[in-house]
């Protein structure tokens, strides 16, 4: 990090004479080759979505989740309807372009222009999405739109005895950055949030790692990719 210090001989951080704190997100469709995020609406997705996650029967899919397990679709309804209309969190319903239909929830939240910081978070992938290209595909747009945006800082936080959550994290591109213990108390447990971020400076590396992953010529007739998320990313960190 460049030290750059003040009339008084003290190091302060290094001058934004240029930027400009961006705007809100407002999109409303995402598009990419596997997935598509659109803007979560309750009357298009809830019936798919609800039925997307009773696929994951025992309920794993909640436990590190503020909300749920839902037993009825009302009880999920409701809380979409409650959810969609927000600016922050700002969600997104994530569609499977291959059947076009709603797999998993995703959202922007946290949001705050004034310091360039925005995070991902409210991630629930059901089983239809998880450890897909889909999935990552759906991960990397929302990080290249808030990039895009003008934002300087993008945020991944979970509950530190999330390991999948952690690893997922990790292969995205995310640094970690430290533990906050005691961070807060959901569903009548206590949980450290382990912290992540991606800066704006580190994305352009990420971004060609992503877009190399992506191409049609990483994956054979089956659809299984020939060099892994993991690898590109740890190459362009490594050069």
């Amino acid at each position: 990090m460049t030290t750059h210090v003040n009339a008084l001989g003290q190091p302060i951080g290094a001058p934004l004479d240029d930027w400009q704190p961006p705007p809100r997100p407002t999109a409303t469709v995402l598009d990419g080759a596997w997935t598509r995020l659109e803007r979560l609406d309750p009357d298009r997705h809830a019936h798919a979505l609800y039925e997307a996650n009773a696929l994951d029967t025992d309920g794993r899919n909640w436990t590190y989740l503020p909300i749920g397990p839902f037993a009825t679709f009302g009880a999920y309804d409701a809380w979409l309807r409650a959810m969609a209309p927000g600016a922050d969190p700002y969600f997104f319903a994530v569609l499977d372009r291959a059947t076009g239909l709603p797999v998993g929830v995703t959202s922007y939240l946290r949001i705050d222009p004034a310091a360039g910081s925005i995070e991902v978070g409210h991630i629930n992938f059901s089983p239809r999405a998880q450890r897909t290209s889909a999935a990552s595909e759906a991960m990397f747009l929302m990080m290249r739109h808030a990039f895009g945006l003008g934002y300087r800082r993008y945020e991944w936080k979970c509950d530190a005895l999330n390991a999948p959550s952690r690893v997922a994290a990790e292969r995205l591109g995310f640094t970690y950055e430290g533990l906050f213990r005691q961070a807060t108390v959901y569903k009548g447990r206590s949980r450290d949030t382990a912290w992540y971020s991606i800066l704006d400076r580190e994305f352009p590396a990420l971004e060609r790692a992503f877009l190399t992953w992506l191409a049609p010529a990483n994956f054979d007739g089956e659809g299984r990719q020939l060099r892994r998320l993991t690898d590109l990313i740890a190459d362009v960190r490594r050069a």
